[in-house]
């Protein structure tokens, strides 16, 4: 175990991106346009020695309900298309998309769906609509509990490029598996709109992504390789508090790193808000143990994996209440699980401490312990393969119990684009994956 005592951080302020985060990026998706190639027909064998797919975009999945703001999840959708963006870390010449009904309570019918190159807003660039089939069919029924994938698409697709994806649902789907916190906008519209460059139709709009679960790529880089990582944790993880539609969380700001460097590579989000290391909730997913089987060692291409999870635990628990009160001996012991489960499947696995929480809604001195015994552990312990001290390199330089204020979105627990920009600067590119 190697601690991360020289770490970097930028503590001087630094404005959000625009629209999709991809601003400076703008370049890259002009070429990406420019080279795009047709879809190659359905009925066409793939290329021999076709390369593995790598994981550039993922969410992790939730059961229908309230969350923490309106959304479409509870009544689904019916004759309805829903629209969502997503932005991909690494490029391929060939792409697919994952569908999951993993909580639905019956099959569900996609009856059709397309991808193209995001536009402004609902809007996507003229002239690359793609229809996206599945087994060479235009629609699909999904089971119960089950995912799907869709063929390949064959185009080219830069790293940090923003696609939309486009779901028409002509039946009633009931309540929709979905991802809570997305931060990113979404879009529905009435009837059948999948195909339309224009986003006139999409009216209603949702800061949550619906059924769509993740994206993957092959052909950039020859054979590929387990270089892919993911980050497992919290509201934290999820981007909770980062400007909306700017792709500014922090596995973004990693990717991000990784293409400034020359060596892009999969950074899969797999943080849910609300989330816990050691307990599940129905608004707030399976907990971290429970789902790091689904959610992490089913993603192709990853070598390594960041852990950052258990301040939910932390302040969320009482006494009597609904949600455990648990003891730190339950959160290292919950650490070591996700640890092992990693480490049985060959993955490298970093623990990220625990941010700074005073003042935040939930805080007590008695979590303020607990927080500082985990964090201590994890520095210590040599459970896990390399450990980023997010503890220190956020906290207030007057008071280390307190996020700085300079990286503090509003509620002393989230932190801002600026922090969640300092917080990728601590990771060590350069060996962080396992190449």
């Amino acid at each position: 175990m190697r601690e991360r005592s020289r770490l970097r951080s930028r503590t001087g302020a630094r404005g959000a991106r625009g629209p999709r985060g991809a601003r400076r990026w703008m370049a890259l998706s002009a070429a990406a346009a420019l080279l795009a190639v047709p879809l190659w027909p359905a009925s066409a064998a793939s290329p021999a020695n076709v390369p593995p797919w790598q994981g550039s975009w993922s969410t992790s999945v939730q059961p229908p309900g309230p969350g923490f703001f309106p959304n479409w999840s509870e009544k689904g959708f019916d004759r309805q298309t829903v629209r969502q963006v997503i932005r991909v870390s690494e490029g391929g010449t060939s792409a697919r998309f994952a569908l999951s009904n993993r909580y639905g309570a019956s099959a569900l019918k996609i009856a059709g769906a397309t991808v193209a190159r995001t536009g402004e807003g609902a809007s996507v660039r003229k002239g690359t609509v793609r229809p996206l089939t599945f087994k060479k069919r235009g629609s699909v029924t999904i089971p119960a509990g089950g995912k799907t994938f869709s063929d390949a698409v064959r185009m080219r697709v830069s790293p940090l490029e923003s696609l939309t994806v486009t779901l028409y649902l002509a039946e009633p789907t009931g309540p929709a598996t979905y991802h809570m916190t997305s931060v990113a906008t979404s879009y529905r519209a009435s009837g059948d709109h999948r195909s339309d460059e224009s986003g006139t139709a999409f009216t209603e709009t949702s800061e949550s992504w619906y059924y769509l679960a993740g994206a993957e790529v092959r052909g950039e880089r020859g054979a590929g390789g387990r270089d892919g990582v993911v980050a497992f944790g919290d509201s934290i993880t999820d981007g909770y508090g980062a400007t909306v539609d700017a792709d500014n969380r922090y596995p973004d700001e990693l990717a991000e790193r990784y293409v400034r460097e020359g060596r892009p590579r999969g950074v899969l989000n797999h943080g849910i808000s609300g989330n816990m290391i050691t307990t599940g909730t129905s608004g707030t997913g399976e907990s971290g143990v429970d789902r790091f089987r689904k959610d992490v060692l089913a993603e192709p291409g990853v070598g390594t994996v960041i852990v950052l999870e258990g301040i939910n635990d932390i302040g969320l628990g009482r006494p009597g209440g609904d949600i455990p009160d648990v003891s730190v001996a339950q959160l290292i012991a919950a650490h070591r699980d996700l640890a092992a489960q990693a480490r049985a499947a060959g993955l490298k696995v970093i623990g990220a401490t625990l941010l700074p929480f005073k003042d935040a809604q939930y805080f007590t001195a008695r979590g303020e312990a607990k927080r500082d015994a985990l964090n201590d552990w994890i520095r210590t312990s040599g459970t896990y393969d390399e450990v980023v001290d997010l503890d220190r390199t956020m906290a207030a330089p007057d008071d280390k119990d307190l996020l700085a204020p300079t990286y503090d979105s509003g509620d002393h627990l989230h932190p801002n684009d600026t922090g969640y920009h300092a917080m990728a600067e601590q990771f060590d590119t350069a060996v962080s994956a396992a190449d």
